[in-house]
């Protein structure tokens, strides 16, 4: 036999040389989730390992964080539900707890990369993503909500956007947004193809922010289709995107793998809530060997075609790599 693949297998330091994917901390995003009051760290049973923090608290998890080389982070709120309504007028409280923590995230931590979260579902009373009007989610009433919101997340000070709700044009409509507001250099990391999964379940519980009447289909994707999601992307790239996300990951590497090669934005991807249960899961049985699995699992989307993961596993990955 001429070529001998497993000549390129033979020895660690050989195999280190030849590895065609590599993990590194700053591939990751961590999200947080936060909390009304004061020295509060809930945990979240579904998702072991990961609390709702009060904003005080909050600061000496990102400060553990930093320590370890994460410097990305993505925050989502945790709302009680009689500041929740229909027209997620919440999310526009200059002194609520959602922008009044990225305030002081960035006035501690002026070095990270904060991103937030695009949406009315943790605000809205009905629980969905966009405004509900008789039972249906009204795509243009939702875009005018959308874009104020995430003005006022610029004026906190949030680096990255993500608007995660799935309406159409709505990249556009936050864009121009911003820039008349004078937030050009505000990024959009797009929720390009989020899809109708089932592993959001363990999110919701975070955030008890489940749809209060039917379900999210008629805007998140069907996870039967590949092909549209080309379509998603090509209208978030002509829109004003600066990254495009794939949601889930581990179920969806063709779908990563798609947009990597057919658009030249950077790729995210959010390894969700769910994937980060069954593994844990599935290590606290025994079954697996955890450590090993999150690595596996982690390198599978980055060799997808992913430049960026939001995970759930961001602090263990981190210790492992250091």
């Amino acid at each position: 036999m001429i070529r001998r693949p497993r000549r390129n297998r033979k020895t660690q330091s050989i195999r280190l040389l030849v590895e065609e994917t590599q993990l590194s901390v700053t591939d990751f995003i961590y999200p947080l989730f936060v909390i009304e009051g004061v020295n509060k760290k809930e945990p979240i049973a579904s998702m072991p390992g990961i609390f709702r923090f009060s904003s005080d608290i909050l600061m000496n998890e990102i400060k553990e964080c930093v320590d370890l080389g994460i410097k990305s982070f993505v925050l989502f709120p945790s709302i009680p539900d009689h500041k929740k309504d229909k027209l997620a007028s919440e999310s526009l409280n200059t002194e609520g707890l959602y922008l009044k923590t990225i305030q002081k995230i960035k006035h501690i931590f002026p070095e990270i990369c904060l991103m937030t979260d695009v949406a009315m579902d943790p605000y809205s009373s009905d629980g969905h993503d966009g405004y509900a009007e008789n039972g249906e989610i009204v795509n243009d009433l939702t875009l005018d909500i959308l874009a104020k919101m995430a003005v006022a997340q610029a004026r906190a000070g949030a680096d990255i956007l993500g608007p995660s709700d799935m309406m159409d044009g709505r990249i556009l409509h936050i864009r121009k947004a911003l820039d008349e507001d004078g937030f050009t250099n505000v990024s959009i990391m797009s929720y390009t193809a989020k899809y109708a999964s089932a592993f959001y379940g363990p999110f919701r519980d975070a955030l008890h922010s489940a749809p209060k009447f039917g379900d999210k289909k008629t805007y998140q994707m069907n996870p039967a289709n590949r092909k549209e999601a080309l379509i998603e992307a090509q209208l978030d790239v002509e829109e004003g995107a600066d990254m495009l996300m794939v949601k889930p990951a581990m179920t969806y590497l063709d779908i990563i793998s798609d947009l990597s090669n057919n658009f030249h934005l950077p790729i995210a991807a959010y390894n969700v809530s769910g994937e980060y249960a069954m593994i844990k899961a599935a290590a606290a049985k025994g079954w697996i060997d955890g450590e090993k699995v999150m690595i596996e699992s982690l390198l599978s989307i980055k060799r997808a075609g992913a430049k960026i993961i939001i995970t759930y596993f961001a602090k263990e990955a981190a210790k492992f790599l250091k």
